[in-house]
């Protein structure tokens, strides 16, 4: 089975990914069907492994405990961290990562974020597939999903679907 890197995020209509001082709070649909799923446990499903920037794992730990216990967790810092019994703190070559991981058997590897860490893999064209999920919400300012200067990569789309107002996106790379 090969492994593919999966990006699955949510964004606000005009393409942000968080408030600038990185909260998520906003991240629900229009409240017509709030106990709808749009996929998330049959895609969580489909993975082992997840990848995220240090700033990503600290705003998701102010949530509570650590959410994806049971997969291999990589973190991007340049801090120098103690790795623990969840993730590696890593600052090697996302290209080398993506090399080895590749060459392991196991599921996909989610690509959680933060923009930073996208954006590496975005102009390296490390990710394999895109969900997305468009929140009916503009934001007018934030963190970008996508930076400035990035590569032209051609996609296809494989699927759509609409729930409690939130439209999630699923492309693959052609």
């Amino acid at each position: 089975m090969s492994r593919n890197i999966i990006l699955y995020i949510a964004m606000s209509l005009d393409g942000y990914i968080a408030r600038k001082n990185g909260d998520v709070d906003w991240l629900e649909g229009d409240g017509s069907e709030p106990d709808a799923d749009i996929g998330y446990d049959e895609f969580y499903g489909t993975i082992d492994t997840v990848i995220m920037g240090r700033k990503t794992y600290d705003q998701i730990l102010t949530f509570g405990e650590y959410p994806y216990k049971g997969t291999k967790g990589y973190i991007y810092t340049s801090e120098k961290r103690d790795n623990n019994e969840d993730v590696e703190f890593t600052d090697e070559n996302v290209e080398d990562l993506i090399e080895k991981l590749k060459n392991e058997d196991g599921k996909n590897i989610w690509l959680i974020g933060g923009a930073g860490v996208i954006d590496d893999f975005l102009k390296k064209g490390l990710i394999d597939e895109y969900f997305i999920c468009v929140m009916p919400c503009i934001l007018g300012e934030g963190i970008p999903l996508f930076k400035d200067i990035n590569p032209e990569i051609k996609l296809k789309l494989l699927k759509t679907e609409t729930v409690n107002g939130m439209v999630m996106l699923h492309y693959a790379k052609r």
